[in-house]
């Protein structure tokens, strides 16, 4: 879908500037991505924490928590991508200068959400079934029941902390958004310290008390971005407080945000079907690929942050008509990312123990760490082998989406998960390729959807795209914002 352009505005003098100065150039980009890779790092390494918090309870443990949270974040995946993409209206609307909109875009969302949550809850007494249809051993699936059960009654939290946090990360103010989500990452790792292992007067829940510990953060969480949303000097700027439903912008934010969560659901149930079918391989498989992934968070989370700032900075510069800076902005963070995925991918290769050992802490038998240790080091190999055009698919696709091109993006998800779901099925089943043949698959697919994405970016029809309706303005006459 696309909109009447207005005319461009002036071109400015760049002429003096350099690939840090220009505007949208690395000083520019960096200065609204560094705060979302921080804050996507807090996530992270909060959650690679719980992850080792519960390899020290037990191995079985750290596998459970890894494929119940992967269908649980597949469950929310649709109204979680609605929210996201409600910082590409208010990025749009912020750059285009039509601040009343910014309040209303940001509450359309959540609406929208909240709507589908009661849908969504049907899932926790669906659970024993779903998770009966991996067949993994008994233990491990009643593990996965109660920890995805729990983790259900932080679905309404997480979206509407999604939804509020666009109304600071569209404008490109993503300091907020760093101190938040910093902040309940460290309140939600200590709460797992004391869930978890039973101090400070807390039971010694395990598992469960890792999912309570994630609920009650994740409550404090949507609190905050609610009481930041509702300052005075934001409802008379922006309207955040216009809650009432508007027709109009409530069929676009769900026209296109829409496919957005429904490629999140694609793509994860894809990578969730692939965890499933992994862990029929075997225990020893199930745990290793659970270490590799959450490992490789850690060179993942970083480039989603740097994805984040590319939505946003790409519907900034359409807001302001600026096509040309939009693409700018792409290629700089792409350049950032890769360097940032070479120097990660280089560590998982030469020094795999680094990212390893701190899994190794509990006391099992050593013949099964030392199998879970090899082949867990043979993993990073295919991950590195990935890494790079992992990157490349992330900025590209959150550029194009930025822009409004969520229907390709859509299809080109569905078709290329299916595949890979069935790919996977095939391969565990019918064509017997063991662990080795499932992972080298996996890293096929991703070159080939990074090259997919890259094409249609380089194609330029997300260019000429909008969300919004735009009006012609005179920057020198608008007021500063904050």
């Amino acid at each position: 879908m696309e909109s009447v352009v207005a005319e461009k505005p002036p071109l400015l003098d760049e002429s003096r500037g350099n690939w840090w100065t220009r505007p949208a150039g690395a000083k520019e980009v960096l200065y609204v991505a560094l705060p979302l890779v921080v804050s996507s790092l807090s996530w992270t390494v909060m959650t690679f924490v719980d992850r080792v918090f519960l390899k020290w309870e037990s191995g079985v443990a750290m596998a459970a928590a890894f494929s119940a949270s992967t269908l649980w974040f597949a469950l929310l995946c649709l109204p979680l991508g609605i929210c996201m993409y409600c910082a590409t209206f208010v990025s749009q609307y912020y750059g285009n200068h039509q601040y009343s909109k910014v309040g209303p875009a940001v509450w359309q969302g959540a609406w929208i959400s909240l709507a589908l949550t009661p849908l969504m809850m049907l899932a926790i007494p669906l659970a024993p079934f779903v998770f009966g249809l991996a067949g993994h051993e008994p233990d491990v699936q009643n593990l996965e029941i109660r920890y995805f059960q729990i983790l259900c009654y932080g679905i309404p939290a997480m979206l509407l902390a999604q939804a509020f946090s666009a109304f600071y990360a569209g404008r490109g103010k993503t300091r907020m958004v760093m101190c938040v989500d910093s902040g309940v990452a460290i309140l939600n790792l200590v709460l797992d310290y004391f869930w978890i292992f039973g101090k400070a007067g807390f039971p010694a829940a395990g598992i469960d008390g890792a999912g309570w510990a994630t609920v009650t953060s994740l409550w404090v969480k949507a609190a905050i971005y609610f009481l930041l949303l509702t300052q005075q000097r934001h409802r008379r700027e922006f309207h955040s407080l216009h809650w009432a439903f508007d027709g109009d912008l409530f069929r676009r934010v769900l026209y296109y945000g829409a496919p957005s969560g429904f490629q999140l659901v694609i793509d994860v149930l894809g990578f969730t079907i692939f965890i499933m079918l992994v862990g029929r391989l075997g225990a020893v498989e199930a745990e290793a690929t659970s270490m590799a992934f959450s490992i490789a968070t850690l060179a993942f989370m970083p480039i989603w942050g740097f994805a984040q700032a590319v939505s946003i900075l790409v519907g900034q510069h359409l807001g302001e008509n600026r096509d040309d800076l939009s693409a700018r902005a792409t290629w700089t963070l792409l350049q950032i990312s890769l360097c940032y995925m070479s120097f990660i991918s280089a560590l998982y290769l030469f020094v795999p123990g680094l990212f390893l050992a701190p899994f190794f802490g509990s006391i099992e038998a050593a013949s099964t760490q030392e199998q879970v240790w090899n082949l867990s080091v043979n993993l990073l190999r295919f991950v590195a082998a990935y890494n790079l055009l992992d990157a490349t698919l992330m900025v590209f696709v959150s550029a194009i989406k930025g822009a409004g091109d969520t229907p390709f993006v859509l299809k080109v998800s569905g078709i290329m998960a299916s595949t890979m779901a069935f790919a996977s099925w095939m391969a565990v089943e019918v064509w017997h390729l063991g662990i080795y043949g499932c992972w080298a698959l996996l890293t096929c697919w991703v070159w080939t959807v990074g090259i997919i994405f890259c094409m249609r970016f380089l194609s330029g029809k997300w260019r000429k795209m909008r969300v919004i309706e735009q009006k012609a303005f005179d920057p020198a006459l608008e007021p500063v914002q904050p």
